[in-house]
Protein backbone atom coordinates (compact mmCIF):
# COMPACT_ATOMS: atom_id res chain seq x y z
CA UNK A 1 0.00 0.00 0.00
CA UNK A 2 1.39 3.39 -1.00
CA UNK A 3 0.74 5.74 1.91
CA UNK A 4 1.69 8.82 -0.07
CA UNK A 5 4.43 9.77 2.38
CA UNK A 6 7.23 10.12 -0.16
CA UNK A 7 8.93 13.50 0.24
CA UNK A 8 6.81 14.46 3.27
CA UNK A 9 8.75 16.02 6.16
CA UNK A 10 8.26 14.53 9.61
CA UNK A 11 9.50 15.59 13.02
CA UNK A 12 9.61 12.83 15.65
CA UNK A 13 10.38 13.69 19.26
CA UNK A 14 12.18 11.02 21.24
CA UNK A 15 13.14 9.31 18.01
CA UNK A 16 16.42 7.81 19.17
CA UNK A 17 14.83 4.69 20.63
CA UNK A 18 11.67 2.81 21.54
CA UNK A 19 8.40 3.72 19.90
CA UNK A 20 9.76 7.02 18.59
CA UNK A 21 12.50 5.27 16.67
CA UNK A 22 10.07 2.66 15.37
CA UNK A 23 7.84 5.43 13.98
CA UNK A 24 10.79 7.27 12.45
CA UNK A 25 11.97 4.01 10.87
CA UNK A 26 8.56 3.35 9.34
CA UNK A 27 8.29 6.89 7.97
CA UNK A 28 11.74 6.76 6.39
CA UNK A 29 10.88 3.41 4.82
CA UNK A 30 7.88 5.13 3.23
CA UNK A 31 10.16 7.77 1.72
CA UNK A 32 9.58 10.60 4.18
CA UNK A 33 12.35 12.93 5.33
CA UNK A 34 12.60 12.62 9.11
CA UNK A 35 14.06 14.74 11.88
CA UNK A 36 14.51 13.03 15.24
CA UNK A 37 15.70 14.23 18.62
CA UNK A 38 16.99 12.57 21.76
CA UNK A 39 19.02 13.25 24.89
CA UNK A 40 21.73 10.57 24.70
CA UNK A 41 24.25 11.55 21.98
CA UNK A 42 25.51 7.99 21.40
CA UNK A 43 22.04 6.54 21.15
CA UNK A 44 20.99 9.41 18.89
CA UNK A 45 23.96 8.90 16.56
CA UNK A 46 23.25 5.16 16.35
CA UNK A 47 19.60 5.83 15.50
CA UNK A 48 20.58 8.34 12.83
CA UNK A 49 22.96 5.82 11.23
CA UNK A 50 20.30 3.10 11.19
CA UNK A 51 17.74 5.40 9.59
CA UNK A 52 20.18 6.62 6.95
CA UNK A 53 21.14 3.05 6.13
CA UNK A 54 17.62 2.53 4.77
CA UNK A 55 18.64 4.63 1.78
CA UNK A 56 15.27 6.37 1.52
CA UNK A 57 14.36 9.82 2.86
CA UNK A 58 16.84 12.27 4.33
CA UNK A 59 17.48 12.11 8.07
CA UNK A 60 18.36 14.83 10.54
CA UNK A 61 19.17 14.25 14.23
CA UNK A 62 19.52 16.78 17.04
CA UNK A 63 20.31 16.50 20.71
CA UNK A 64 17.21 18.06 22.28
CA UNK A 65 15.47 17.48 25.61
CA UNK A 66 11.81 18.26 24.93
CA UNK A 67 11.22 18.84 28.65
CA UNK A 68 13.11 22.10 28.17
CA UNK A 69 10.49 24.36 26.62
CA UNK A 70 13.05 26.84 25.33
CA UNK A 71 14.79 24.12 23.31
CA UNK A 72 11.78 23.27 21.16
CA UNK A 73 11.37 26.40 18.95
CA UNK A 74 15.03 26.42 17.81
CA UNK A 75 14.81 22.72 16.96
CA UNK A 76 11.63 23.19 14.96
CA UNK A 77 13.11 26.22 13.17
CA UNK A 78 16.23 24.24 12.25
CA UNK A 79 14.13 21.41 10.79
CA UNK A 80 12.05 23.79 8.69
CA UNK A 81 15.19 25.58 7.54
CA UNK A 82 16.77 22.27 6.54
CA UNK A 83 13.78 20.75 4.73
CA UNK A 84 11.80 23.85 3.77
CA UNK A 85 8.53 22.72 5.33
CA UNK A 86 6.89 20.48 7.91
CA UNK A 87 4.06 18.01 7.31
CA UNK A 88 4.02 15.46 10.14
CA UNK A 89 4.68 15.95 13.85
CA UNK A 90 4.93 13.15 16.42
CA UNK A 91 5.02 14.19 20.05
CA UNK A 92 6.69 11.54 22.17
CA UNK A 93 8.25 11.89 25.62
CA UNK A 94 8.85 9.95 28.80
CA UNK A 95 6.44 9.12 31.55
CA UNK A 96 6.45 9.79 35.30
CA UNK A 97 7.23 7.18 37.96
CA UNK A 98 4.74 4.56 39.10
CA UNK A 99 3.01 4.78 42.45
CA UNK A 100 -0.34 5.26 44.14
CA UNK A 101 -1.82 8.77 44.52
CA UNK A 102 -0.92 9.41 48.15
CA UNK A 103 2.70 8.34 47.61
CA UNK A 104 3.40 11.66 45.91
CA UNK A 105 3.28 15.28 46.97
CA UNK A 106 2.08 18.19 44.86
CA UNK A 107 5.58 18.76 43.50
CA UNK A 108 5.52 15.27 41.99
CA UNK A 109 2.25 16.00 40.20
CA UNK A 110 3.75 19.20 38.80
CA UNK A 111 6.82 17.27 37.69
CA UNK A 112 4.60 14.69 35.97
CA UNK A 113 2.95 17.45 33.96
CA UNK A 114 6.38 18.85 33.09
CA UNK A 115 7.41 15.41 31.85
CA UNK A 116 4.33 14.09 30.09
CA UNK A 117 1.93 16.96 29.37
CA UNK A 118 3.66 20.25 28.67
CA UNK A 119 6.36 19.01 26.27
CA UNK A 120 3.72 17.63 23.90
CA UNK A 121 1.65 20.80 24.11
CA UNK A 122 4.68 22.98 23.51
CA UNK A 123 5.76 20.93 20.50
CA UNK A 124 2.26 21.02 19.05
CA UNK A 125 1.84 24.77 19.53
CA UNK A 126 5.26 25.43 18.00
CA UNK A 127 4.72 23.28 14.93
CA UNK A 128 1.05 23.98 14.15
CA UNK A 129 1.73 27.21 12.22
CA UNK A 130 4.01 25.24 9.89
CA UNK A 131 1.42 22.49 9.37
CA UNK A 132 -1.31 25.02 8.69
CA UNK A 133 0.90 26.85 6.21
CA UNK A 134 1.11 23.67 4.12
CA UNK A 135 -2.66 23.15 4.16
CA UNK A 136 -1.94 19.51 4.98
CA UNK A 137 -0.63 18.15 8.23
CA UNK A 138 -0.69 15.28 10.67
CA UNK A 139 -0.20 15.68 14.42
CA UNK A 140 0.22 12.42 16.33
CA UNK A 141 0.31 12.62 20.12
CA UNK A 142 1.80 9.56 21.81
CA UNK A 143 0.43 8.88 25.30
CA UNK A 144 -0.25 5.54 27.02
CA UNK A 145 -3.06 3.22 28.02
CA UNK A 146 -3.63 5.45 31.07
CA UNK A 147 -5.69 7.83 28.92
CA UNK A 148 -8.12 4.98 28.25
CA UNK A 149 -8.39 3.20 31.59
CA UNK A 150 -7.56 3.98 35.20
CA UNK A 151 -4.58 2.14 36.66
CA UNK A 152 -4.16 2.78 40.38
CA UNK A 153 -0.41 2.90 40.60
CA UNK A 154 -0.02 4.81 37.34
CA UNK A 155 -1.92 7.78 38.68
CA UNK A 156 0.74 10.35 37.78
CA UNK A 157 0.69 9.15 34.18
CA UNK A 158 -3.09 9.21 34.03
CA UNK A 159 -3.41 12.69 35.53
CA UNK A 160 -0.78 14.21 33.23
CA UNK A 161 -1.56 12.42 29.99
CA UNK A 162 -5.35 12.58 30.14
CA UNK A 163 -5.02 16.30 29.54
CA UNK A 164 -3.51 15.59 26.14
CA UNK A 165 -6.75 13.99 24.97
CA UNK A 166 -8.71 17.15 25.81
CA UNK A 167 -5.98 19.25 24.18
CA UNK A 168 -6.21 17.14 21.02
CA UNK A 169 -9.99 17.42 20.90
CA UNK A 170 -9.76 21.19 21.26
CA UNK A 171 -7.32 21.33 18.36
CA UNK A 172 -9.65 19.27 16.17
CA UNK A 173 -12.44 21.80 16.75
CA UNK A 174 -10.08 24.72 16.09
CA UNK A 175 -8.42 23.31 12.99
CA UNK A 176 -11.65 22.40 11.23
CA UNK A 177 -11.14 22.00 7.49
CA UNK A 178 -7.54 23.21 7.58
CA UNK A 179 -6.24 19.88 6.31
CA UNK A 180 -4.48 19.19 9.60
CA UNK A 181 -5.62 16.12 11.56
CA UNK A 182 -4.89 15.33 15.20
CA UNK A 183 -4.92 11.86 16.72
CA UNK A 184 -3.82 10.36 20.04
CA UNK A 185 -2.07 6.98 20.19
CA UNK A 186 -2.24 5.00 23.42
CA UNK A 187 0.26 2.11 23.45
CA UNK A 188 0.43 -0.74 25.96
CA UNK A 189 1.88 -4.25 26.19
CA UNK A 190 4.45 -3.65 23.47
CA UNK A 191 7.99 -5.00 23.54
CA UNK A 192 9.59 -1.82 24.81
CA UNK A 193 11.53 -0.82 27.93
CA UNK A 194 8.77 -1.22 30.58
CA UNK A 195 7.71 -4.67 29.36
CA UNK A 196 11.30 -5.86 28.99
CA UNK A 197 12.13 -4.66 32.52
CA UNK A 198 9.10 -6.48 33.90
CA UNK A 199 10.08 -9.66 32.05
CA UNK A 200 13.54 -9.41 33.56
CA UNK A 201 12.07 -8.94 37.05
CA UNK A 202 9.89 -12.00 36.57
CA UNK A 203 12.63 -14.13 35.00
CA UNK A 204 13.79 -15.80 38.25
CA UNK A 205 10.37 -17.43 38.48
CA UNK A 206 10.95 -18.91 35.02
CA UNK A 207 14.48 -20.21 35.51
CA UNK A 208 15.89 -16.92 34.27
CA UNK A 209 14.07 -17.15 30.95
CA UNK A 210 12.86 -13.66 29.93
CA UNK A 211 10.97 -15.02 26.94
CA UNK A 212 9.03 -17.32 29.26
CA UNK A 213 8.18 -14.20 31.26
CA UNK A 214 6.92 -12.56 28.10
CA UNK A 215 4.73 -15.56 27.35
CA UNK A 216 3.30 -15.39 30.86
CA UNK A 217 2.42 -11.74 30.37
CA UNK A 218 0.70 -12.65 27.12
CA UNK A 219 -1.76 -14.84 29.04
CA UNK A 220 -3.74 -11.67 29.74
CA UNK A 221 -3.55 -10.36 26.18
CA UNK A 222 -6.34 -11.68 23.93
CA UNK A 223 -4.17 -11.91 20.81
CA UNK A 224 -1.86 -14.19 22.80
CA UNK A 225 1.42 -12.29 22.62
CA UNK A 226 3.20 -9.07 23.46
CA UNK A 227 3.14 -6.60 20.57
CA UNK A 228 6.07 -5.29 18.56
CA UNK A 229 7.04 -1.64 18.25
CA UNK A 230 6.89 -2.01 14.47
CA UNK A 231 3.18 -2.84 14.68
CA UNK A 232 2.54 0.35 16.59
CA UNK A 233 4.64 2.28 14.08
CA UNK A 234 2.58 0.88 11.19
CA UNK A 235 -0.54 2.46 12.67
CA UNK A 236 1.27 5.76 13.19
CA UNK A 237 2.42 5.76 9.57
CA UNK A 238 -1.11 5.12 8.35
CA UNK A 239 -2.52 7.96 10.47
CA UNK A 240 0.22 10.19 9.02
CA UNK A 241 -0.80 9.32 5.48
CA UNK A 242 -3.10 10.74 2.82
CA UNK A 243 -5.42 7.80 3.30
CA UNK A 244 -6.19 8.86 6.89
CA UNK A 245 -7.46 12.31 5.98
CA UNK A 246 -10.93 11.67 7.47
CA UNK A 247 -9.56 10.28 10.73
CA UNK A 248 -9.11 12.96 13.38
CA UNK A 249 -9.88 13.39 17.06
CA UNK A 250 -9.50 9.69 17.80
CA UNK A 251 -7.73 7.88 20.62
CA UNK A 252 -6.14 4.76 19.19
CA UNK A 253 -5.45 2.08 21.82
CA UNK A 254 -2.78 -0.40 20.72
CA UNK A 255 -2.63 -3.23 23.25
CA UNK A 256 -3.69 -6.49 21.62
CA UNK A 257 -7.13 -6.22 23.24
CA UNK A 258 -5.79 -6.36 26.80
CA UNK A 259 -7.69 -3.36 28.12
CA UNK A 260 -10.95 -4.56 26.58
CA UNK A 261 -10.45 -7.87 28.36
CA UNK A 262 -9.61 -6.29 31.72
CA UNK A 263 -5.88 -5.72 31.31
CA UNK A 264 -3.14 -6.83 33.64
CA UNK A 265 -3.77 -6.38 37.38
CA UNK A 266 -2.44 -2.92 38.23
CA UNK A 267 0.83 -1.67 36.81
CA UNK A 268 3.49 -3.70 35.05
CA UNK A 269 6.22 -2.90 37.55
CA UNK A 270 4.21 -3.96 40.60
CA UNK A 271 2.13 -6.85 39.32
CA UNK A 272 2.71 -10.13 41.11
CA UNK A 273 3.94 -12.60 38.47
CA UNK A 274 2.07 -15.36 40.30
CA UNK A 275 -1.19 -13.80 39.15
CA UNK A 276 -0.37 -14.06 35.46
CA UNK A 277 1.12 -17.51 35.08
Amino acid sequence: MDLGLHDKVALVAGGSGGLGFAIAHELVKEGAHVAICGRDPERLAAAEDRLRSLGKGRVMAARVDVREAAAIPPWVDSVVQEFGRLNIVVTNNGGPPAGYPSQFDLAAYRAAADTSLFPAIQLALTTLPHLRAQGWGRLLIITSETVVRSIGDLTLSGVARAGLVRFAHGLVAELGASGVTVNVLAPAYLRTGPIERLAAQMAPRFAGDCEASMRALANHIPVGRVGEASEFAALAAFLASDRAGFITGTVQLVDGGACAAGGLPDHLTTVDPATIT
